[in-house]
């Protein structure tokens, strides 16, 4: 699978959240936000200055985000596991929230991304697995 081939299925599913991802299918799109992050912040501060969050970067994150969302559930069930995991940063969060601990919801939060991140970048399941 090439970048366009890539790019072109995350956009035709979209709203698909069964099924699997490989990792080139994930890894170039999340190549093809970065790319396009950096574009819309460069417009951003020619057109509307530095420092401030325009209106290239607020399409650009609302035209992304929920075929990044969809990719990285697939992607998860290429490793053999739920969608839901990718709640677990939010972990960090809620203890923060409950506790106000700031040290360990830095951790735990950290943690999370890096298991994340091991997954994201593991091999798929071999065969099929109970998502496909």
């Amino acid at each position: 699978m090439n970048f366009f081939q890539a790019i072109n299925i995350c956009f035709k599913k979209y709203t698909v959240l069964k099924g699997r991802a490989n990792r080139a299918e994930y890894w170039y799109w999340r190549l093809f936000e970065f790319f396009l992050a950096y574009i819309s912040f460069r417009l951003d501060n020619i057109f509307f200055g530095e420092n401030t969050s325009g209106s290239f970067s607020l399409f650009i994150f609302f035209f992304t985000f929920l075929p990044g969302i969809c990719v990285s559930v697939r992607r998860l069930h290429d490793v053999n596991k739920s969608g839901w995991w990718l709640l677990l940063p939010f972990l960090g969060m809620i203890f923060f929230f409950f506790t106000k601990n700031t040290n360990m919801s830095i951790i735990l939060s950290v943690i999370s991304f890096l298991i994340l991140l091991f997954w994201f970048l593991s091999p798929g399941t071999r065969g099929e697995n109970r998502f496909g």
